[in-house]
């Protein structure tokens, strides 16, 4: 079984991989009323990207790690897609919804990593 902090660097490279930008990691671990232990949450600029940036997170992740989902939802308007890795859940919103559901505002209690863009 791959470590945690593996499938996120895993789940961040891919995300990478499809320029998905203001890339944050929100750590939930101490929180006991929290069904993971992270999310993994980025933007994307239309849904055509968000769409491409959740098929590349599976894509590098079964490729890197191993490891497939155990569900994932919002393929139907690829405006919000979660994926489902059991420890992780990994967001991918269109901008507009990232800023309309803001989970870091939700869950600012937690510990919350943001991750430079690399483009």
């Amino acid at each position: 079984m791959i470590e945690q902090q593996e499938l996120i660097k895993n789940i961040v490279e891919g995300l990478q991989e499809r320029k998905g930008h203001d890339i944050t990691i929100v750590d939930l671990s101490d929180n006991e009323f929290a069904t993971t232990s992270a999310f993994v949450i980025c933007s994307g600029t239309s849904k055509m990207q968000v769409d491409a940036i959740a098929d590349s997170v599976r894509d590098y992740v079964r490729e890197h790690g191993g490891v497939k989902p155990f569900n994932y939802d919002g393929y139907d308007n690829s405006e919000w897609i979660v994926i489902d890795y059991g420890t992780v859940y990994v967001h991918v919103f269109e901008q507009s919804q990232r800023e309309r559901y803001n989970l870091e505002e939700l869950w600012s209690d937690c510990k919350i990593t943001k991750i430079e863009d690399i483009y």
